[in-house]
């Protein structure tokens, strides 16, 4: 298998979500057999996994996902490293040490994002920004929508996933960072969670008023 297929492959599945293998090949401008042939064999890696779904007329559309092995090939940023020292670090603080450390990196990130933002003119360039700084940092971060509508701000992994699954404090700070760094002229509300149970995390986001 093209480690350059593969690659693609996981990495489509991961920021899209599950696609059957003719959209995968749509996108990947890959040819339908070749796609099949690299999803055979990372179905035997358990990297992927598929489900017939049955449709009003005609033959079920074969569904592909990643696995949970699958997703664990994306990086975590030393997941037990940064779980065992929180663990400490609330061991040796309690509660209120961790919050501050907490409170520490948001004020630090919020800084450093609002002077990469102090210069665009409105929200739309400001969340075009946002999201550019993010995919640096490994969110595989990506937007839709518009003005009229609202827009959905997409982060299809989470960098800080070990961090936030040992004290969910940090996902609270995460959003409290977006409603900041985006402004009065923004209203912020996550509609998807990752340790909630979702695929990724989504943020909603609209001009007020």
């Amino acid at each position: 298998m093209s480690d350059r297929t593969r690659t693609r492959l996981l990495n489509a599945l991961k920021a899209a979500g599950p696609q059957t293998a003719a959209d995968l090949a749509a996108s990947l401008s890959v040819t339908p057999v070749a796609v099949r042939q690299h999803l055979d064999g990372l179905l035997a890696e358990d990297l992927v996994a598929f489900e017939d779904q049955k449709g009003a007329v005609g033959r079920p559309r074969r569904v592909w996902a990643l696995t949970a092995s699958g997703h664990a090939r994306f990086p975590d940023n030393h997941s037990t490293l940064v779980a065992g020292l929180l663990g400490g670090l609330r061991q040796l603080y309690g509660e209120e040490g961790l919050e501050r450390l907490i409170g520490l990196r948001e004020q630090e990130t919020e800084t450093a994002y609002r002077q990469a933002l102090a210069e665009e003119p409105d929200l739309a360039a400001r969340l075009d920004r946002l999201a550019a700084l993010r995919n640096r940092e490994g969110y595989m971060a990506e937007i839709e929508g518009n003005a009229a509508d609202g827009w959905l701000f997409i982060e299809n992994h989470c960098s800080i996933c070990a961090a936030a699954t040992a004290c969910q404090g940090f996902c609270r700070s995460e959003l409290a960072l977006f409603r900041k760094v985006l402004g009065p002229e923004a209203e912020v509300e996550r509609t998807e969670h990752l340790l909630s149970g979702d695929r990724r995390c989504v943020y909603r986001i609209r001009r007020s008023g």
